[in-house]
Protein backbone atom coordinates (compact mmCIF):
# COMPACT_ATOMS: atom_id res chain seq x y z
CA UNK A 1 0.00 0.00 0.00
CA UNK A 2 2.55 2.15 1.19
CA UNK A 3 5.08 1.61 -1.92
CA UNK A 4 1.74 2.28 -4.24
CA UNK A 5 1.22 5.77 -2.56
CA UNK A 6 4.87 6.32 -2.92
CA UNK A 7 4.48 5.15 -6.71
CA UNK A 8 1.89 7.68 -7.33
CA UNK A 9 3.47 10.66 -5.69
CA UNK A 10 6.88 9.97 -7.37
CA UNK A 11 5.62 9.65 -10.63
CA UNK A 12 3.24 12.72 -10.49
CA UNK A 13 6.26 14.96 -9.01
CA UNK A 14 7.99 13.83 -12.28
CA UNK A 15 5.54 14.91 -14.36
CA UNK A 16 4.95 18.26 -12.74
CA UNK A 17 8.91 18.62 -12.53
CA UNK A 18 9.02 17.78 -16.31
CA UNK A 19 6.22 20.04 -17.18
CA UNK A 20 7.72 22.87 -15.47
CA UNK A 21 11.22 22.76 -16.88
CA UNK A 22 9.31 22.81 -20.30
CA UNK A 23 7.28 25.75 -19.30
CA UNK A 24 10.47 27.44 -18.26
CA UNK A 25 12.16 26.60 -21.53
CA UNK A 26 9.36 28.05 -23.33
CA UNK A 27 9.52 31.25 -21.78
CA UNK A 28 12.66 31.95 -22.17
CA UNK A 29 13.05 30.73 -26.13
CA UNK A 30 9.78 33.40 -26.80
CA UNK A 31 11.00 35.62 -24.68
CA UNK A 32 12.76 37.75 -27.85
CA UNK A 33 9.80 36.69 -29.95
CA UNK A 34 7.07 37.93 -27.20
CA UNK A 35 8.80 41.44 -26.94
CA UNK A 36 9.46 41.79 -30.92
CA UNK A 37 5.70 40.75 -31.50
CA UNK A 38 5.08 43.38 -28.65
CA UNK A 39 7.00 46.21 -30.61
CA UNK A 40 5.67 45.65 -33.56
CA UNK A 41 2.46 46.02 -32.34
CA UNK A 42 3.15 48.94 -31.30
CA UNK A 43 5.11 50.08 -35.04
CA UNK A 44 1.54 49.13 -36.34
CA UNK A 45 -0.40 51.25 -34.11
CA UNK A 46 2.17 54.07 -35.64
CA UNK A 47 1.73 52.95 -38.91
CA UNK A 48 -2.40 53.12 -38.72
CA UNK A 49 -2.23 56.64 -37.04
CA UNK A 50 -0.13 57.79 -39.86
CA UNK A 51 -2.41 56.04 -42.44
CA UNK A 52 0.16 54.22 -43.98
CA UNK A 53 -0.69 50.73 -42.64
CA UNK A 54 -0.69 48.37 -45.30
CA UNK A 55 -2.57 44.64 -43.96
CA UNK A 56 -1.14 43.39 -46.80
CA UNK A 57 2.37 43.56 -46.20
CA UNK A 58 3.11 41.44 -42.91
CA UNK A 59 6.33 42.57 -42.20
CA UNK A 60 5.73 45.48 -39.94
CA UNK A 61 9.68 46.47 -39.81
CA UNK A 62 9.88 47.25 -43.55
CA UNK A 63 7.10 49.10 -42.76
CA UNK A 64 8.17 51.02 -40.42
CA UNK A 65 11.45 52.05 -41.98
CA UNK A 66 9.95 54.86 -44.46
CA UNK A 67 9.40 56.34 -40.96
CA UNK A 68 12.31 58.31 -38.93
CA UNK A 69 12.24 58.35 -35.42
CA UNK A 70 13.91 60.81 -33.19
CA UNK A 71 14.43 61.59 -29.66
CA UNK A 72 12.47 64.73 -27.95
CA UNK A 73 13.98 66.22 -25.31
CA UNK A 74 11.95 68.04 -22.94
CA UNK A 75 14.43 70.29 -21.21
CA UNK A 76 15.10 72.80 -24.64
CA UNK A 77 12.33 70.78 -26.41
CA UNK A 78 14.20 70.04 -29.40
CA UNK A 79 14.38 67.17 -31.74
CA UNK A 80 17.89 65.18 -31.66
CA UNK A 81 18.81 62.27 -33.09
CA UNK A 82 20.76 60.77 -30.13
CA UNK A 83 20.75 60.97 -26.26
CA UNK A 84 23.69 59.52 -24.50
CA UNK A 85 22.83 55.76 -23.18
CA UNK A 86 19.73 55.24 -24.70
CA UNK A 87 18.85 53.12 -27.77
CA UNK A 88 16.37 55.16 -29.98
CA UNK A 89 14.92 51.61 -31.35
CA UNK A 90 14.13 50.12 -28.27
CA UNK A 91 13.21 53.13 -26.08
CA UNK A 92 9.60 53.53 -24.61
CA UNK A 93 8.92 56.80 -23.25
CA UNK A 94 5.94 55.16 -21.26
CA UNK A 95 8.68 52.56 -19.41
CA UNK A 96 11.23 55.05 -18.86
CA UNK A 97 8.28 57.36 -16.99
CA UNK A 98 8.62 55.34 -14.13
CA UNK A 99 12.15 55.33 -13.64
CA UNK A 100 14.19 57.27 -11.27
CA UNK A 101 15.93 60.59 -12.99
CA UNK A 102 14.24 59.91 -16.30
CA UNK A 103 11.19 61.72 -15.16
CA UNK A 104 9.51 64.96 -13.99
CA UNK A 105 6.97 64.90 -11.40
CA UNK A 106 4.24 66.57 -12.88
CA UNK A 107 2.53 69.05 -10.56
CA UNK A 108 -1.27 68.48 -9.29
CA UNK A 109 -2.73 71.78 -10.73
CA UNK A 110 -0.98 70.77 -14.19
CA UNK A 111 -1.89 67.61 -14.63
CA UNK A 112 -4.86 67.66 -15.92
CA UNK A 113 -4.38 64.51 -18.14
CA UNK A 114 -3.00 62.81 -14.53
CA UNK A 115 0.05 61.75 -16.45
CA UNK A 116 2.02 62.41 -12.68
CA UNK A 117 4.92 61.29 -13.99
CA UNK A 118 6.31 63.35 -17.99
CA UNK A 119 9.49 61.60 -19.25
CA UNK A 120 12.31 64.04 -19.85
CA UNK A 121 13.18 62.52 -22.99
CA UNK A 122 9.70 61.75 -25.86
CA UNK A 123 9.73 60.37 -29.09
CA UNK A 124 8.79 61.03 -32.23
CA UNK A 125 7.89 59.92 -36.09
CA UNK A 126 8.50 61.56 -39.05
CA UNK A 127 7.39 60.81 -42.35
CA UNK A 128 9.24 62.83 -44.83
CA UNK A 129 8.52 63.04 -48.82
CA UNK A 130 10.25 62.97 -51.72
CA UNK A 131 11.60 66.44 -51.39
CA UNK A 132 12.46 65.05 -47.61
CA UNK A 133 10.17 67.59 -45.79
CA UNK A 134 7.88 66.69 -43.63
CA UNK A 135 4.94 64.94 -44.91
CA UNK A 136 3.38 63.65 -41.34
CA UNK A 137 5.19 63.37 -37.96
CA UNK A 138 3.55 60.42 -34.90
CA UNK A 139 3.29 61.57 -31.24
CA UNK A 140 2.53 59.51 -28.50
CA UNK A 141 -0.11 60.52 -26.06
CA UNK A 142 -1.31 59.17 -22.65
CA UNK A 143 -3.65 59.97 -20.29
CA UNK A 144 -6.50 58.75 -17.79
CA UNK A 145 -9.66 57.98 -18.87
CA UNK A 146 -12.23 56.05 -16.42
CA UNK A 147 -11.15 53.44 -15.65
CA UNK A 148 -7.39 53.82 -16.05
CA UNK A 149 -4.87 55.38 -18.67
CA UNK A 150 -4.90 55.16 -22.54
CA UNK A 151 -1.89 55.00 -24.11
CA UNK A 152 -1.93 55.74 -28.08
CA UNK A 153 -0.75 57.59 -31.33
CA UNK A 154 -1.73 61.05 -33.14
CA UNK A 155 -0.36 61.88 -36.40
CA UNK A 156 -0.16 65.19 -37.91
CA UNK A 157 0.32 66.98 -41.03
CA UNK A 158 2.79 68.94 -42.08
CA UNK A 159 1.14 71.74 -41.06
CA UNK A 160 1.73 70.40 -37.64
CA UNK A 161 -1.81 71.15 -36.87
CA UNK A 162 -4.50 68.88 -39.15
CA UNK A 163 -5.29 66.00 -37.29
CA UNK A 164 -4.23 62.84 -39.81
CA UNK A 165 -5.19 60.01 -37.20
CA UNK A 166 -5.83 58.44 -33.99
CA UNK A 167 -4.91 55.46 -32.25
CA UNK A 168 -4.75 53.70 -28.86
CA UNK A 169 -2.94 50.40 -28.55
CA UNK A 170 -3.89 50.09 -24.58
CA UNK A 171 -6.74 51.17 -22.32
CA UNK A 172 -8.80 49.47 -19.92
CA UNK A 173 -12.37 51.33 -21.23
CA UNK A 174 -15.69 49.61 -21.19
CA UNK A 175 -16.21 47.74 -24.15
CA UNK A 176 -19.06 48.87 -25.84
CA UNK A 177 -18.80 52.78 -24.08
CA UNK A 178 -15.81 54.15 -23.84
CA UNK A 179 -13.96 51.05 -25.34
CA UNK A 180 -14.92 52.53 -29.01
CA UNK A 181 -11.71 54.86 -29.08
CA UNK A 182 -10.88 51.68 -30.89
CA UNK A 183 -14.30 52.03 -33.38
CA UNK A 184 -12.96 52.57 -36.79
CA UNK A 185 -15.80 55.35 -37.61
CA UNK A 186 -15.00 57.27 -34.66
CA UNK A 187 -10.98 57.76 -35.44
CA UNK A 188 -12.01 58.36 -39.06
CA UNK A 189 -13.81 61.38 -37.39
CA UNK A 190 -10.78 63.11 -36.16
CA UNK A 191 -9.14 63.06 -39.68
CA UNK A 192 -9.00 66.94 -40.52
CA UNK A 193 -9.88 68.46 -37.29
CA UNK A 194 -7.18 71.16 -36.09
CA UNK A 195 -5.23 71.13 -32.74
CA UNK A 196 -4.96 74.59 -32.56
CA UNK A 197 -7.05 77.79 -33.30
CA UNK A 198 -5.52 80.95 -34.55
CA UNK A 199 -4.16 82.01 -31.50
CA UNK A 200 -2.04 79.25 -31.42
CA UNK A 201 -4.44 77.51 -28.25
CA UNK A 202 -5.33 73.98 -27.96
CA UNK A 203 -9.03 74.20 -28.84
CA UNK A 204 -9.67 70.41 -30.21
CA UNK A 205 -12.32 68.49 -27.61
CA UNK A 206 -14.50 65.58 -27.63
CA UNK A 207 -17.83 67.32 -27.40
CA UNK A 208 -20.77 65.67 -25.66
CA UNK A 209 -23.36 64.35 -28.75
CA UNK A 210 -23.24 64.77 -31.93
CA UNK A 211 -20.87 68.21 -33.73
CA UNK A 212 -23.77 70.48 -35.26
CA UNK A 213 -23.06 70.09 -39.29
CA UNK A 214 -23.51 74.10 -39.16
CA UNK A 215 -21.17 74.66 -36.30
CA UNK A 216 -18.48 77.24 -37.33
CA UNK A 217 -16.38 75.68 -34.76
CA UNK A 218 -16.75 72.40 -36.93
CA UNK A 219 -13.09 71.63 -37.01
CA UNK A 220 -11.87 71.82 -33.30
CA UNK A 221 -14.79 68.98 -31.94
CA UNK A 222 -15.08 65.68 -32.07
CA UNK A 223 -18.62 63.48 -31.41
CA UNK A 224 -18.63 62.56 -27.87
CA UNK A 225 -18.64 58.69 -26.78
CA UNK A 226 -22.52 57.37 -26.04
CA UNK A 227 -22.71 56.73 -22.49
CA UNK A 228 -18.58 57.68 -21.84
CA UNK A 229 -18.46 61.53 -20.90
CA UNK A 230 -15.20 60.66 -18.51
CA UNK A 231 -13.80 58.94 -21.08
CA UNK A 232 -14.33 61.35 -23.46
CA UNK A 233 -13.52 63.68 -21.21
CA UNK A 234 -10.08 61.72 -20.82
CA UNK A 235 -9.36 62.17 -24.01
CA UNK A 236 -9.74 66.00 -24.77
CA UNK A 237 -7.72 66.19 -21.13
CA UNK A 238 -5.08 64.54 -22.87
CA UNK A 239 -4.81 66.60 -25.84
CA UNK A 240 -5.35 69.60 -23.77
CA UNK A 241 -1.94 68.50 -21.72
CA UNK A 242 0.42 66.77 -24.39
CA UNK A 243 -0.18 69.97 -26.79
CA UNK A 244 0.19 72.61 -24.14
CA UNK A 245 2.74 74.14 -22.80
CA UNK A 246 3.72 71.30 -20.87
CA UNK A 247 3.63 69.26 -23.82
CA UNK A 248 4.65 69.45 -27.61
CA UNK A 249 3.72 73.10 -28.08
CA UNK A 250 7.02 74.18 -28.29
CA UNK A 251 8.26 71.35 -29.91
CA UNK A 252 6.15 71.82 -32.58
CA UNK A 253 7.39 75.29 -32.77
CA UNK A 254 10.82 74.52 -33.09
CA UNK A 255 10.15 71.80 -35.50
CA UNK A 256 8.48 74.64 -38.04
CA UNK A 257 10.95 76.95 -37.59
CA UNK A 258 13.70 73.94 -38.86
Amino acid sequence: MNDSIFKTLGVAFAVCLVCSLFVSFAAVNLRDTQNLNKINDQRAKVLQAAGIYDETNTNIEEQFSVLEAMFIDFSNNQIVSAIEGLDLDSYDPVEYSRKDGFFTVIPNDEDIAIVKNKENYGKIFILRDENNSINKVVLPIRGYGLWGTLFGYISLAADLNTVEGLEFYSHKETPGLGGEVDNPRWKKIWIGKKIYNNNKNVSLEVIKGAVNPQDQNIDYKVDGLSGATLTSRGVTNMLAYWFGESGYKQVLENLKNG
